[in-house]
């Protein structure tokens, strides 16, 4: 899984259940030793002594954290109808449920059971707000910008190899219809060893040539280019973008987070056809923007 498709939230889920993991090897109650007594051999249970506890608090929540992530690395899968993200905010509100209920059964909470009911908290919380608050569905590490890509070696979406729109001498693209630049092998196009200046006659035939072969590279579709010249690309997407399914629904059948590479296999026009790491296919309409790798 890609670390950058993270987010913020996944991030606080991550700490909380680690946090939880280690409360759960620190003592479960405390005690007052009597003056005179020697309560070095004493040794205080922790959650490893009860099988209940630790089952319904302490891996109940590392469970649920990590049924949250890997919903994270594999959308849309589903167990008894119900996505895995489901499943672990589900344990995650259960195992708050269970801190909260025991440390007011016990008359002298320790360590262990206080920091664990604080870990719950803030894990049940992060994986409820995680999807809804703004501030924690931004990505966990920010995306490289078009300028650090370009300088690591990797060419923005569109831009010429070596060089960038907008920038002096720079080569840009040419309008769809227009004819391609005439040079040496071109038809109508000065060969080694003929004259600057052809006859008429010559000149006709070599234009009607021409006409026809860019009647012939013509895209079967409107400004899509012909899908032998299409080659199949990484890229990434600067901020969340929907994926819509091929048959043209428009409810999307994933989202495409940043940070992320994903495989384009297909131009489609101004859209790309692209697949995602579970071997999903959709159409990703808003190309804008987007990283090549």
């Amino acid at each position: 899984m890609n670390i950058r498709s993270l987010t913020r939230g996944d991030g606080v889920v991550i700490g909380a259940a680690v946090v939880l993991f280690i409360a759960s090897f620190l003592d479960f109650s405390s005690y007052d030793c009597p003056q005179g007594v020697d309560c070095s051999r004493f040794d205080s249970p922790n959650a490893w002594d009860s099988l209940g506890l630790l089952m319904s608090v302490f891996l109940a929540g590392v469970i649920g954290a990590a049924l949250l992530i890997v919903s994270r690395a594999m959308p849309g899968r589903k167990v008894v109808g119900l996505d895995l993200g489901q499943f672990g905010v589900a344990l995650t509100v259960f195992a708050l449920w269970t801190a909260f209920w025991t440390i007011l059964d016990v008359n002298n909470a320790g360590a262990g059971l206080i920091l664990g009911l604080l870990a719950a908290l803030v894990l049940a919380a992060a994986a409820v707000a995680g999807p809804l608050v703004p501030a924690l569905k931004a990505p966990l590490l920010s995306p490289s910008g078009p300028a650090q890509a370009v300088q690591g070696g990797q060419q923005p979406y569109g831009a010429q190899p070596g060089q960038g729109y907008g920038f002096p001498g720079g080569q840009q693209q040419a309008p769809y219809g227009a004819q391609p630049s005439q040079g040496y092998g071109y038809p109508g196009a000065p060969q080694q060893g003929q004259p600057a200046q052809a006859d008429p006659a010559q000149a006709q035939q070599a234009a009607q040539a021409q006409q026809a072969q860019a009647q012939a590279q013509q895209p079967a579709q409107g400004g899509a280019a012909p899908a032998g010249d299409f080659t199949p690309f990484w890229f990434a997407v600067p901020v969340a973008r929907p994926l819509y399914g091929e048959d043209g629904s428009p409810n999307p059948i994933a989202e495409l987070a940043p940070g992320t590479w994903y495989l384009a296999v297909e131009q489609r026009g101004q859209s790309l056809i692209a697949q995602t790491q579970d071997g999903r296919r959709g159409v990703l309409q808003d190309t804008t923007g987007i990283q090549r790798g």
